[in-house]
Formats: C-alpha cells, sequence, structure tokens
C-alpha cells in the first residue's frame, strides 16, 4: 500500500519503520528537519519537511494516490486538520492519533476511518502485564475495544480434558470472547477449534475478547482444580 504518515515522532517514527519492514510505500510528513533527516539515515524513507496541515507538503507526499492516510503528530488539531485535507483528496482511509479525548467527535464529524489512543492502549497493556502476567497479547483492534490474546492451560487447570463447546457455554465464560485457534505444545500443532476439540493441560489458547472481558476469560481458563 502506498501510505502517507504525518508526524515522524515517537509514534509516527516507529510507524514508519514497521510500515517499511512490511514492504509497504512510505513518504512522511515532518516539519522537524531534524527528524526527517534521522528517519531517512535510519530507513531510507522519503522524508518532506513540512506540515501535516501544508496543502503543499501532502501534494508533495503524493497524497492523491494514497491508500492510507495517518495523522500521527502530537497535535490533535494539526490531526484534525490532517485528516479533513486527507478527505478532500477522497484518500480511502485515514486513521489519526488522538491525544484528547475532547477532540473525538470532530475526529468522527470529519470521517476519519479509525481513532488510536496512544494512552488508553499503554495503560491497557501495562494493566495486563500487571493482573495477567501468563496473558500475551498478541495484537489489539478496534482502537482498543477488543484483544487477540495467548493464554496458556496451566496445570491441574479446571478447563483440561472439557471440550471447547462446554468452555464457551459456561455461564462463567464470557459471551464477548471466542476461540481463534489452539497450539499443542506436545504434538506441535495448531487446530482451529471447534466445538468438539478438548482442551489439554500446556495447550496455548489463541482468543479474541472485548477488552473488559479479557481477565474473566483468563482467570476461567486458569483456574485450577481442588484438591
Amino acid at each position: 500500500m502506498y501510505v502517507v504518515v504525518a508526524g515522524g515522532g515517537m509514534v509516527g517514527g516507529g510507524l514508519v519503520r514497521s510500515l517499511l519492514d512490511n514492504k509497504h510505500d512510505v513518504v512522511l510528513i515532518e516539519q522537524h528537519k531534524e527528524l526527517c533527516d534521522k528517519l531517512y539515515a535510519e530507513t531510507g524513507v522519503i522524508a518532506i519537511t513540512g506540515g501535516a496541515t501544508s496543502i503543499q507538503a501532502l501534494n508533495e507526499a503524493g497524497i492523491r494516490k494514497a491508500d492510507v492516510v495517518v495523522a500521527a503528530t502530537g497535535s490533535d488539531a494539526d490531526n484534525l486538520a490532517c485528516a479533513i485535507l486527507a478527505k478532500s483528496f477522497d484518500v480511502p482511509r485515514v486513521i489519526v492519533r488522538m491525544r484528547d479525548p475532547a477532540y473525538k467527535n470532530a475526529y468522527i464529524v470529519a470521517g476519519v476511518s479509525s481513532i488510536i489512543r496512544v494512552t488508553d492502549l499503554m495503560i491497557s497493556q501495562m494493566l495486563m502485564d500487571i493482573e495477567n502476567p501468563q496473558v500475551r497479547r498478541i495484537t489489539t483492534i478496534g482502537g482498543g475495544k477488543a484483544d487477540i490474546f495467548m493464554a496458556t492451560v496451566p496445570d491441574g487447570a479446571k478447563v483440561a480434558g472439557k471440550s471447547v463447546k462446554d468452555i464457551v457455554e459456561s455461564r462463567h465464560f464470557p459471551n464477548e470472547c471466542t476461540f481463534i485457534a489452539v497450539y499443542d505444545q506436545k504434538t506441535e500443532e495448531f487446530f482451529i477449534p471447534r466445538g468438539k476439540q478438548i482442551i489439554n493441560e500446556g495447550n496455548e489458547l489463541f482468543l479474541i475478547s472485548a477488552a473488559e472481558d479479557i481477565k474473566k476469560a483468563v482467570d476461567f481458563l486458569t483456574a485450577k482444580k481442588r484438591h
């Protein structure tokens, strides 16, 4: 894809690196020349020195052929203006970094595709690491509303020997949580879980869940039998 990223700070710069690693065509717009020079030296990205709200800079970045524009500056006002300009050029997808939640409605009215609040994602990650160290988050989707995560079934777990159907139909298992895959460490095989699939000790379970239901799901999946 052809992606224009506005803002070369910690968030924008990290995104540029990841996009290039994944073989996308990326152009960076950053008002500070030293950041442009730094990212160009490190990654070879095409870096344009200019503001995210500059039509000249956007045109130079090739916004008319962009598949996605990401407004990731440190200013919501600039990100909003960049998003509005991107929509005026009929960019199919516009993603914004939001710092102040007061801008959320304005972003929605502007018609952006996704609103990402980095602070919320960081807090959510730290909270999971503190409360559920046995869980590994794979990715966050829906702007932090849901997560794909992995949990390992411990020895002596109550769910060991039960089917996926039995687990998901339990009143203690959240409705907004779904099995995606099961990895059996002993056989080194991946399974797409069906209702009759039996869950065993040591299995790595991959699930998707509403963010607020992860702890409840993990507590249920890792609870041990009473002796």
